[in-house]
């Protein structure tokens, strides 16, 4: 630990990365949420309840990418004019969009596990009302979860140029406790959940001959979607916030960490990056929702027809298809 800490390169990281970063998120995010907006309306009702997820995911999306041409001004300018109000509304507006959208992958990821791996129980469950309370909660669980972020000052008290990320430093402390229980419930639980519901339809994909194989090849290339998402975009960014706002926390104590440049740096691109999920996810929901394949659908149709079949004459491989199903 050194006393003191060489400065990091704001001009660089802040002042020209970040920038770019949004710009280029705005671009494509407006492109591709145009593209999926557009093809959501034309297929609403070949989609069947998932739609509600996407739609919502749409709109987290449209309430983020309006504050990008902001962000690009203050960070380009290194002043903040829009005062401390929309400060913080344009901060609420990014955590919004960032935990909206894990948590309705999370529902997707859900869904389409029941739709695969359990269809029988899952089949008359997954109604469009019951979406649509899914949905309302994730709002409210979102909202409630990043409400205190706003009763953290975002400004210096002296001066109304910054307007920052997290908070000043008289409140970094409590601010990095409330962040890690952030993390935990608005990140990591869903993050294994989703792993866990993708992991299992894997396998079960894998080992079920009864399912086409396109489906299995579609159904892999979403996983993989998934996990570079969530690598490239989720992972980097709260691992890098929560211990830049530690090395912050020791900076008060007039203690410096050997990693506080590398912690700011890794933090600074992360920040980028997580923007830039505004932009995939309406590619992830287009795949998702264009490829949910007639086969998955007529599961529940085809097991009772096994099942029937089996009642009436009783045959090995029509229990074992029953067992793969």
């Amino acid at each position: 630990m050194n006393k003191k800490c060489p400065p990091p390169n704001y001009e660089l990281l802040q002042h020209q990365l970040l920038p770019a970063f949004y710009v280029i998120t705005f671009i494509i995010g407006l492109v591709t949420n145009g593209w999926g907006w557009r093809t959501l309306w034309q297929k609403w009702k070949k989609l069947g309840n998932i739609n509600v997820f996407v739609l919502n995911l749409g709109l987290a999306n449209i309430l983020f990418l309006p504050t990008l041409p902001f962000f690009t001004y203050y960070y380009l300018r290194k002043k903040w004019i829009f005062g401390a109000a929309f400060c913080k509304v344009t901060r609420f507006f990014f955590n919004l969009n960032l935990y909206c959208s894990i948590g309705f992958l999370t529902c997707i990821s859900v869904y389409r596990y029941l739709a695969i791996v359990h269809p029988m129980r899952a089949m008359g469950k997954l109604t469009m009302m019951k979406s649509v309370t899914i949905s309302v909660m994730v709002w409210l669980l979102v909202s409630v979860q990043s409400l205190p972020d706003m009763f953290f000052p975002k400004m210096w008290k002296n001066s109304t140029d910054k307007c920052y990320h997290t908070t000043s430093k008289e409140f970094v402390q409590d601010y990095l406790k409330y962040s890690l229980g952030w993390t935990l419930t608005g990140f990591f639980i869903p993050f294994l959940i989703t792993v866990g519901c993708y992991g299992h339809v894997t396998l079960v994909l894998c080992r079920t001959n009864t399912i086409d194989k396109v489906l299995k090849q579609k159904s892999l290339r979403l996983l993989f979607i998934l996990t570079f998402l969530f690598s490239f975009c989720y992972i980097p960014y709260h691992t890098f916030k929560n211990l830049t706002l530690y090395s912050r926390v020791l900076l008060t104590k007039n203690n410096c960490n050997m990693w506080d440049n590398v912690f700011f740096s890794g933090h600074q691109v992360s920040r980028g990056l997580v923007c830039l999920n505004s932009a995939l996810n309406p590619l992830v929901c287009l795949h998702v929702n264009q490829h949910i394949p007639a086969s998955i659908r007529n599961l529940p149709q085809r097991l009772i027809r096994m099942i029937r079949a089996s009642q009436t004459t009783p045959v090995t491989r029509t229990d074992e298809e029953i067992q793969q199903l």
